[in-house]
Protein backbone atom coordinates (compact mmCIF):
# COMPACT_ATOMS: atom_id res chain seq x y z
CA UNK A 1 0.00 0.00 0.00
CA UNK A 2 1.31 3.46 -0.92
CA UNK A 3 1.78 5.88 1.96
CA UNK A 4 -0.27 9.06 2.15
CA UNK A 5 2.02 11.97 1.39
CA UNK A 6 1.97 15.63 2.31
CA UNK A 7 2.24 18.44 -0.20
CA UNK A 8 5.66 19.19 -1.73
CA UNK A 9 7.30 22.51 -0.92
CA UNK A 10 7.52 24.48 -4.18
CA UNK A 11 10.36 26.52 -5.68
CA UNK A 12 13.18 25.08 -3.61
CA UNK A 13 15.91 23.03 -5.34
CA UNK A 14 16.51 19.81 -3.41
CA UNK A 15 19.35 17.32 -3.60
CA UNK A 16 19.58 13.65 -2.73
CA UNK A 17 22.45 12.14 -0.75
CA UNK A 18 24.12 9.26 -2.57
CA UNK A 19 26.50 8.27 0.26
CA UNK A 20 26.39 8.50 4.07
CA UNK A 21 27.37 12.04 5.05
CA UNK A 22 28.50 13.76 8.24
CA UNK A 23 27.14 17.22 8.99
CA UNK A 24 28.66 19.55 11.55
CA UNK A 25 27.57 22.07 14.15
CA UNK A 26 29.91 24.76 12.84
CA UNK A 27 31.63 25.51 9.53
CA UNK A 28 34.99 24.48 10.98
CA UNK A 29 33.84 20.86 11.17
CA UNK A 30 35.00 20.40 14.75
CA UNK A 31 31.79 18.90 16.18
CA UNK A 32 29.57 16.30 14.54
CA UNK A 33 25.96 17.48 14.50
CA UNK A 34 24.16 14.71 12.65
CA UNK A 35 24.56 12.10 9.92
CA UNK A 36 22.65 11.69 6.69
CA UNK A 37 21.75 8.31 5.23
CA UNK A 38 21.74 7.76 1.46
CA UNK A 39 18.42 8.68 -0.09
CA UNK A 40 17.67 11.59 2.24
CA UNK A 41 17.13 15.01 0.71
CA UNK A 42 18.42 18.45 1.60
CA UNK A 43 18.41 22.03 0.42
CA UNK A 44 20.88 24.90 0.75
CA UNK A 45 20.35 28.01 2.86
CA UNK A 46 22.14 29.97 0.14
CA UNK A 47 22.76 28.48 -3.28
CA UNK A 48 24.88 30.36 -5.79
CA UNK A 49 24.22 29.99 -9.50
CA UNK A 50 27.64 28.39 -10.02
CA UNK A 51 27.08 25.80 -7.32
CA UNK A 52 23.58 25.00 -8.53
CA UNK A 53 24.87 24.53 -12.07
CA UNK A 54 27.65 22.25 -10.85
CA UNK A 55 25.29 20.11 -8.79
CA UNK A 56 22.76 19.87 -11.59
CA UNK A 57 25.41 18.63 -14.02
CA UNK A 58 27.02 16.22 -11.57
CA UNK A 59 30.08 18.44 -11.06
CA UNK A 60 29.41 19.11 -7.40
CA UNK A 61 32.94 18.28 -6.26
CA UNK A 62 34.47 20.72 -8.73
CA UNK A 63 31.97 23.39 -7.74
CA UNK A 64 32.91 22.88 -4.12
CA UNK A 65 36.61 23.15 -4.88
CA UNK A 66 36.02 26.39 -6.77
CA UNK A 67 33.97 27.83 -3.94
CA UNK A 68 36.61 26.91 -1.39
CA UNK A 69 39.34 28.47 -3.52
CA UNK A 70 37.31 31.68 -3.74
CA UNK A 71 36.09 31.64 -0.16
CA UNK A 72 36.78 35.32 0.34
CA UNK A 73 33.84 36.16 -1.89
CA UNK A 74 31.27 34.71 0.48
CA UNK A 75 31.57 34.35 4.23
CA UNK A 76 29.48 31.18 4.23
CA UNK A 77 32.33 29.29 2.63
CA UNK A 78 35.30 30.63 4.56
CA UNK A 79 35.64 27.38 6.51
CA UNK A 80 35.11 25.04 3.57
CA UNK A 81 31.49 24.25 4.41
CA UNK A 82 28.01 25.32 3.40
CA UNK A 83 24.82 25.36 5.48
CA UNK A 84 22.13 22.88 4.48
CA UNK A 85 18.71 21.91 5.81
CA UNK A 86 17.52 18.31 5.81
CA UNK A 87 14.10 18.02 4.22
CA UNK A 88 12.68 15.27 6.43
CA UNK A 89 13.18 16.98 9.81
CA UNK A 90 14.09 20.63 9.06
CA UNK A 91 17.48 20.09 10.71
CA UNK A 92 20.14 22.64 9.76
CA UNK A 93 23.87 21.92 9.87
CA UNK A 94 27.08 22.43 7.91
CA UNK A 95 28.11 20.23 4.98
CA UNK A 96 31.82 20.10 4.02
CA UNK A 97 32.32 21.28 0.45
CA UNK A 98 34.18 18.07 -0.31
CA UNK A 99 30.93 16.19 0.28
CA UNK A 100 29.17 17.95 -2.58
CA UNK A 101 30.38 15.12 -4.79
CA UNK A 102 27.93 12.86 -2.95
CA UNK A 103 24.84 14.86 -3.86
CA UNK A 104 22.61 14.53 -6.91
CA UNK A 105 19.52 16.46 -7.97
CA UNK A 106 16.44 15.02 -6.29
CA UNK A 107 13.96 13.30 -8.58
CA UNK A 108 11.25 15.45 -7.03
CA UNK A 109 10.57 17.57 -3.95
CA UNK A 110 10.35 15.73 -0.66
CA UNK A 111 6.83 14.78 0.40
CA UNK A 112 6.44 13.80 4.03
CA UNK A 113 4.47 10.65 4.89
CA UNK A 114 1.19 11.18 6.71
CA UNK A 115 0.83 8.51 9.39
CA UNK A 116 -2.07 8.16 11.81
CA UNK A 117 -1.73 7.24 15.48
CA UNK A 118 -3.35 3.86 14.83
CA UNK A 119 -0.80 3.12 12.11
CA UNK A 120 2.02 4.17 14.44
CA UNK A 121 0.73 1.79 17.13
CA UNK A 122 0.86 -1.05 14.60
CA UNK A 123 4.49 -0.19 13.77
CA UNK A 124 5.80 0.27 17.31
CA UNK A 125 6.84 -3.40 17.75
CA UNK A 126 9.05 -3.09 14.67
CA UNK A 127 10.54 0.19 15.89
CA UNK A 128 11.37 -1.44 19.24
CA UNK A 129 12.85 -4.44 17.42
CA UNK A 130 15.07 -2.07 15.42
CA UNK A 131 16.43 -0.51 18.61
CA UNK A 132 16.98 -3.89 20.23
CA UNK A 133 18.83 -5.13 17.14
CA UNK A 134 21.04 -2.02 17.28
CA UNK A 135 21.88 -2.88 20.89
CA UNK A 136 22.86 -6.44 19.92
CA UNK A 137 25.68 -5.55 17.51
CA UNK A 138 29.10 -4.10 18.39
CA UNK A 139 28.75 -0.35 18.75
CA UNK A 140 29.47 2.66 20.93
CA UNK A 141 27.81 5.96 21.75
CA UNK A 142 28.50 8.64 19.14
CA UNK A 143 27.48 12.24 19.67
CA UNK A 144 25.65 13.20 16.48
CA UNK A 145 25.27 9.59 15.37
CA UNK A 146 22.14 8.66 13.45
CA UNK A 147 23.49 5.85 11.23
CA UNK A 148 24.26 2.30 12.37
CA UNK A 149 26.06 1.08 14.30
CA UNK A 150 26.83 4.13 16.47
CA UNK A 151 24.07 6.44 17.68
CA UNK A 152 23.45 9.22 20.13
CA UNK A 153 20.24 9.15 22.17
CA UNK A 154 17.90 11.03 19.85
CA UNK A 155 19.62 9.63 16.76
CA UNK A 156 18.69 6.11 17.84
CA UNK A 157 15.07 7.11 18.48
CA UNK A 158 14.82 8.89 15.15
CA UNK A 159 16.39 5.95 13.29
CA UNK A 160 14.12 3.40 14.98
CA UNK A 161 10.96 5.20 13.93
CA UNK A 162 12.36 6.17 10.54
CA UNK A 163 12.82 2.44 9.89
CA UNK A 164 9.04 2.05 10.04
CA UNK A 165 8.21 5.15 8.02
CA UNK A 166 7.63 7.59 10.88
CA UNK A 167 9.74 10.74 11.03
CA UNK A 168 10.60 12.54 14.26
CA UNK A 169 12.56 15.75 14.83
CA UNK A 170 16.30 15.32 15.32
CA UNK A 171 17.10 16.38 18.90
CA UNK A 172 15.68 15.18 22.22
CA UNK A 173 14.14 18.53 23.20
CA UNK A 174 12.56 18.78 19.75
CA UNK A 175 11.18 15.28 20.09
CA UNK A 176 9.66 16.23 23.44
CA UNK A 177 7.98 19.28 21.92
CA UNK A 178 6.66 17.11 19.06
CA UNK A 179 5.07 14.44 21.25
CA UNK A 180 1.94 14.61 23.38
CA UNK A 181 2.68 14.54 27.14
CA UNK A 182 1.63 11.38 28.94
CA UNK A 183 1.60 10.59 32.65
CA UNK A 184 3.86 7.89 34.05
CA UNK A 185 0.96 5.63 35.03
CA UNK A 186 -0.39 5.75 31.46
CA UNK A 187 2.79 4.82 29.61
CA UNK A 188 2.62 2.44 26.67
CA UNK A 189 5.48 0.68 24.83
CA UNK A 190 6.81 3.01 22.15
CA UNK A 191 6.35 6.17 24.21
CA UNK A 192 9.40 8.36 24.72
CA UNK A 193 10.95 9.26 28.07
CA UNK A 194 12.76 12.58 28.47
CA UNK A 195 15.54 13.57 30.83
CA UNK A 196 17.69 16.61 31.52
CA UNK A 197 18.29 19.70 33.58
CA UNK A 198 15.43 22.02 34.56
CA UNK A 199 16.27 24.41 31.75
CA UNK A 200 16.35 21.95 28.87
CA UNK A 201 15.80 18.32 27.89
CA UNK A 202 19.03 16.68 26.74
CA UNK A 203 18.29 12.94 26.70
CA UNK A 204 15.58 10.65 25.34
CA UNK A 205 14.79 6.95 25.73
CA UNK A 206 12.35 4.44 24.27
CA UNK A 207 9.84 3.00 26.73
CA UNK A 208 9.57 -0.80 26.57
CA UNK A 209 6.96 -1.56 29.24
CA UNK A 210 7.14 -2.97 32.75
CA UNK A 211 9.54 -5.70 33.84
CA UNK A 212 9.26 -7.14 37.36
CA UNK A 213 6.96 -4.25 38.16
CA UNK A 214 9.35 -1.49 37.07
CA UNK A 215 9.26 0.83 34.09
CA UNK A 216 11.90 -0.29 31.60
CA UNK A 217 13.48 1.76 28.82
CA UNK A 218 16.13 1.43 26.11
CA UNK A 219 18.51 4.28 25.31
CA UNK A 220 21.90 5.21 23.90
CA UNK A 221 23.73 7.08 26.64
CA UNK A 222 27.07 8.87 26.70
CA UNK A 223 30.23 8.23 28.65
CA UNK A 224 30.11 10.87 31.37
CA UNK A 225 26.83 9.85 32.98
CA UNK A 226 25.70 6.82 31.01
CA UNK A 227 27.05 3.55 29.67
CA UNK A 228 28.67 4.72 26.44
CA UNK A 229 26.41 2.44 24.43
CA UNK A 230 22.82 1.27 23.95
CA UNK A 231 21.40 -0.41 27.04
CA UNK A 232 18.20 -1.14 28.93
CA UNK A 233 17.62 0.53 32.30
CA UNK A 234 14.86 0.88 34.87
CA UNK A 235 13.20 4.18 35.70
CA UNK A 236 13.96 3.81 39.38
CA UNK A 237 16.03 5.27 42.19
CA UNK A 238 16.94 1.76 43.32
CA UNK A 239 19.24 0.77 40.45
CA UNK A 240 22.92 1.38 39.81
CA UNK A 241 24.49 4.83 39.44
CA UNK A 242 23.37 5.19 35.81
CA UNK A 243 19.74 4.35 36.52
CA UNK A 244 19.73 6.61 39.58
CA UNK A 245 21.29 9.50 37.67
CA UNK A 246 18.71 9.39 34.91
CA UNK A 247 15.85 8.86 37.36
CA UNK A 248 16.87 12.06 39.13
CA UNK A 249 16.73 13.91 35.80
CA UNK A 250 13.43 12.48 34.54
CA UNK A 251 11.32 15.26 33.01
CA UNK A 252 8.33 13.45 31.59
CA UNK A 253 7.10 11.26 28.76
CA UNK A 254 5.58 11.81 25.35
CA UNK A 255 3.48 9.86 22.87
CA UNK A 256 4.01 9.96 19.11
CA UNK A 257 0.78 10.78 17.29
CA UNK A 258 2.03 11.59 13.80
CA UNK A 259 5.00 11.68 11.47
CA UNK A 260 6.84 15.00 11.33
CA UNK A 261 5.72 17.44 8.63
CA UNK A 262 8.43 19.83 7.42
CA UNK A 263 8.10 23.57 7.64
CA UNK A 264 6.84 25.44 4.57
CA UNK A 265 9.63 27.97 4.99
CA UNK A 266 12.08 27.73 2.12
Amino acid sequence: MLADLGQPIPDRPEYRCTEPLDLFTRPDGEELSTQVAPGRQLWFRQLSADLAAGLDTGAGANSGANLEANSGANGDFNQGAIEVVLCEDDYAAWLPLAALAHLAPAIGPYRAPIVSRSAIVDRIPQAIAFAQAAMAVPHCYLWGGTIAPDYDCSGLIQAAFMSVGVWLPRNSYQQQEFTEPVELENLQPGDLLFFGMPAKTNHVALYLGKTIGQHCYLHSSGYEQGRGRIAVDFLSDQGDRVAQAYFSQYKGAGRIHSSYQPSLKG
